[in-house]
């Protein structure tokens, strides 16, 4: 116990190689094995050290699990608001009493450090599962009425059925929670298919909701690649509706997929988050937000801050601190206490991120950071990174590099400052920092995304909807807003005339 950050370590690969010993699927009620055939591993990204291997899932495991949920679908559909919410209570329990287990499993595959995990990922799931246990009871249609005056007419907002969702590899468990619980809160039943290289805390949350008392059948876990699982539970023909957040590019082919049998699809992509710095900004607050939101899970966060926009007179001051700052950020094994950043996901991101940076140089400024660590050369580790000077066409102000790296530009005009951060494909995220309430006001109007923040970047709630717009897509996770993906609208119309001909019958036969 020299060393409590790697005896931490050590215990939660020993959990995981014994816990998961059954298999990486979980799949009416139980864990079980993949039958694809093919292996995969979950890597530490911290030391590059193999951590589990496991049997990925082919296309028999997705009809088995998509099996399940289909025939748990009846009974859980048919279950009151309050019984579905009591379940969803019990389960947001659990997860609070794992809570520890669930962030030594997700800092460990993740490469996140630990605090993020257990004060970020872990409690917001947490409360996640509790909002929605009160939600399932508040899916209500519209009021019942006589539109017609012969008729009474109502709507009933009904379950889907079986959700197909592919997660992606960022925030493994909170991306599980936002998947499944409206569309369990709402009555349907899933299948989620999370990346590969971090299944683990996905496992866990279906093993939590098993323990809850949600019934077999209603979340269920398919491992397997995008290719062969994730494709062919997109296509499937029992499952009634497609959620995926990934890639853009990803994106498109799962809508390709999707089209070919007319499914429902909730689409939540990339994003290249514009940070607008107008000239009566608090300075030292926007220098803040700039690192914490450009740095959160070390950049891997499709509304991280990613295009600081700053007012000329701001702007040469903004740089220096920023950079001051972020030369502050400790990095180090996610299991040590006192640690800010963790690596990225693997390798070969680490090497996508240098290379953006490698090809802006020639023409911006790199003005810290832009280098693999000394000592760190084993994980995927890369030092936080700000570049400046960068033309706004340039490949690193427009594509979205998923790092610690955030690049900053000057304007002029407020007009100038709006237009270019607009100027993007995408529209997850964006955030506006002003003392003046008009300025911020005209910013929350004008920039084109589905958040856009005041003095702050990055903190979502429960209650409020998370989606994009354009190129970041379409439909909203977590908040109310969210059953709007997960249920369908039936009307409903009662005569009541007790008349056999109905006057509107004769364009039909007979006279009036």
């Amino acid at each position: 116990m020299d060393n409590p950050g790697h005896s931490t370590r050590a215990q939660a690969q020993k959990y995981v190689r014994e816990h998961f010993a059954a298999g990486a699927q979980y799949i009416d009620g139980r864990p079980a094995r993949g039958t694809s055939g093919h292996t995969h591993s979950v890597v530490d990204p911290a030391t590059g050290e193999r951590v589990f291997r496991y049997e990925l899932a082919g296309t028999d495991d997705v009809d088995a699990a998509v099996a399940a949920a289909r025939d748990a679908f009846p009974g859980w559909s048919a279950a009151t608001p309050g019984e579905r919410s009591d379940a969803l209570h019990r389960f947001a329990a659990v997860l609070a009493d794992r809570a520890e287990e669930f962030a030594r499993a997700e800092s460990l595959q993740c490469g996140k450090p630990l605090k993020l995990s257990r004060e970020f990922d872990v409690p917001g799931t947490v409360d996640n599962t509790a909002f929605f246990a009160g939600a399932a009871r508040h899916l209500q249609g519209q009021s019942a009425g006589e539109y017609s005056g012969d008729h009474t007419s109502y709507v009933r907002r009904e379950p889907i059925g079986v959700i197909g969702s592919i997660a992606p590899w960022n925030y493994p468990l909170q991306m599980a929670a936002w998947k499944a619980l409206p569309a369990i809160a709402a009555g349907n039943t899933i299948v989620l298919k999370p990346a590969e290289l971090t299944p683990l805390t996905s496992l866990l949350f279906a093993e939590a909701a098993t323990r809850a008392g949600i019934p077999d059948g209603v979340l269920n876990i398919v491992t397997g690649t995008g290719k062969e699982a994730g494709e062919h539970l997109v296509a499937h023909p029992d499952v009634a509706m497609t959620s995926f957040t990934g890639s853009t590019a990803v994106g498109k082919r799962v809508a390709e997929v999707a089209t070919s049998t007319v499914k429902r699809l909730h689409l939540e992509l990339g994003g290249k988050a514009p940070f607008v710095v107008f000239d009566d900004a608090d300075l030292d607050a926007a220098v803040h937000g700039a690192v914490a939101g450009a740095l959160i899970n070390t950049g891997q966060d499709c509304t991280a801050a990613t295009r600081a926009y700053v007012q000329r007179p701001l702007y040469e001051e903004f740089v220096s601190r920023t950079a001051d700052l972020m030369s502050t950020v400790r990095l180090g094994d996610p299991f040590a206490p006192d640690t800010d950043l963790g690596p990225l996901i693997s390798h070969g991101q680490r090497d996508r991120v240098a290379g953006f940076v490698d090809r802006a140089r020639s023409s911006a400024r790199v003005v810290t950071g832009g280098e693999i660590p000394q000592g760190l050369e084993d994980g995927a580790y890369y030092l936080p990174t700000l570049i400046a000077d960068a033309a706004q066409d340039s490949e690193i102000v427009r594509s979205e590099i998923f790092g610690p790296v955030l690049v900053v530009l000057p304007f002029d005009s407020d007009d100038e400052g709006i237009r270019l951060a607009n100027d993007t494909p995408y529209g997850l995220a964006a955030s506006a920092w002003s003392r003046d309430v008009y300025r911020a006001n005209r910013a929350t109007r004008e920039i084109r995304a589905g958040c856009v923040w005041i003095n702050d970047h990055i903190p979502i709630i429960s209650e409020m909807p998370h989606g994009g717009h354009r190129a970041s897509g379409f439909g909203k996770d977590m908040s109310v807003y969210s059953f709007e993906e997960y249920t369908q609208i039936k009307h409903v119309m009662f005569d009541n005339t007790a008349v056999a001909a109905k006057d509107w019958h004769r364009t039909v036969f007979g006279d009036r």
